[in-house]
């Protein structure tokens, strides 16, 4: 959504076609989970927010989990704070809200910790992974892959069935790849063979055996002398204990892409009407279909409108321009309407680059999916009418229900 207004838009706007309700109402009614992918600023987390919303007034129980850094989606809630547990938002204000939607921020520290509570065999091994001073450092890292964290962390709330829709704001991404890539990269990380190079052969009573060894010796012995022989301690350790998470990662990995694929899971790809953005959505597009991921279509967001039909400022405000400029400089009405005329050309100019942008999205959507528009919208979005009101633009408003 924009900040600043456009254009004017009804009390109560309804869907740009009939098509554009039934569809997205269909996957607010029947999925299980929705996944908004695309480039960053282009709206996702309130879009995402507002099917939260909508599918909420209309019975379902709604996850909204968002990745988003500034934590633009706790100030669409009217939220001062949310973290890595579910929180619910109160509805009671909300016209027709017959379910619940609740919202969450992931913690990728705890997110991760937890997963290696999960994956670790004994309780024993748990702990000495999460005190390892090796793996408090490298988590850092880690835990800085949005992506990968954003998925682990969807598929517990997924498979708890706690929800019956889970709507995921996936992270801004660079490369758009990141997301879709991401669930295999920890139990690549544990790859056997890798550990086997570290770890074989290993004398358990000699902590150091491997690392003496070797083509690595000279290598470690110079760790071992920058950083003293504890390190290489922890280093070994830290080794060890993720030798025996490889089959976790792996049945980890496997369940995820399966939530992925699965026939109640459905992507949405979120784009602006620019060029970048097109690119990216572009890209997902043809991503998702390659991978034979579940995708409804494009949904583009902050489109500019117009009457779409020509407008002489002089024609139509030329009588009021003239009288509110009694008393002031003598071409203060001309100067006016010529700014109006040239923002009026400028904006519909605007409109038609973006229509033709619409256009080459819709040609490279599959025949089975679809392109939805959001038009841009008047002050911000950060409560719960406003998102309401988005909702509306998507679904069409919600009919009064007989007493």
């Amino acid at each position: 959504m924009s900040d600043t207004p456009d254009t004017p838009t009804p009390d109560t706007p309804t869907p740009d076609t009939p098509e554009q309700s039934s569809a997205l109402g269909e996957v607010i009614r029947q999925r299980r989970l929705l996944i908004c992918v695309g480039s960053g600023g282009v709206g996702k987390t309130t879009l995402a927010a507002s099917v939260g919303v909508r599918a909420a007034r209309e019975g379902r129980r709604v996850l909204v989990l968002t990745i988003d850094p500034a934590r633009r989606l706790a100030n669409s809630l009217g939220l001062k704070q949310f973290g890595n547990s579910e929180t619910r938002i109160d509805l009671s204000h909300v016209e027709g809200a017959t379910g619940e939607l609740w919202a969450m921020m992931l913690d990728p520290q705890h997110t991760f910790d937890d997963l290696i509570r999960r994956v670790a065999r004994t309780p024993e091994r748990q702990e000495a992974i999460l005190n390892n001073r090796v793996y408090r450092s490298i988590t850092d890292t880690i835990v800085g892959n949005q992506e990968y964290m954003a998925t682990e962390k969807l598929y517990d709330v997924v498979d708890s069935g706690r929800y019956d829709l889970v709507v995921l704001d996936t992270p801004p991404v660079k490369n758009a790849l990141d997301f879709l890539e991401s669930p295999g990269r920890m139990a690549r990380f544990v790859d056997k063979r890798i550990m086997k190079w570290f770890l074989t052969p290993y004398d358990e009573g000699k902590v150091f055996g491997r690392f003496m060894m070797g083509t690595s010796a000279v290598l470690f012995r110079l760790l071992s002398y920058i950083f003293g022989r504890e390190f290489l301690a922890d280093l070994s350790e830290f080794f060890l204990h993720f030798r025996d998470l490889y089959e976790g990662f792996q049945e980890r990995h496997s369940a995820v892409m399966e939530m992925f694929h699965a026939q109640d899971t459905s992507f949405l790809v979120v784009t602006a009407p620019n060029r970048p953005s097109v690119d990216v959505a572009r890209f997902f597009i043809d991503e998702l279909q390659s991978r034979n991921m579940p995708s409804v279509g494009v949904l583009v967001n902050q489109c500019h409108r117009i009457l779409g039909r020509p407008l002489e400022p002089q024609a139509v405000l030329g009588e009021v321009a003239q009288v509110q400029s009694e008393g002031l400089a003598r071409h203060t009405a001309g100067a006016l309407l010529a700014r109006l005329g040239a923002a009026h050309r400028r904006l519909s100019e605007l409109t038609a680059i973006e229509g033709e942008l619409i256009e080459e999205l819709q040609g490279a959507t599959p025949a089975s999916q679809s392109v939805w528009t959001v038009p841009r919208l008047a002050g911000e979005v950060h409560d719960l009418p406003a998102l309401g009101r988005v909702g509306d633009h998507l679904f069409g408003a919600i009919a009064p229900k007989d007493s």
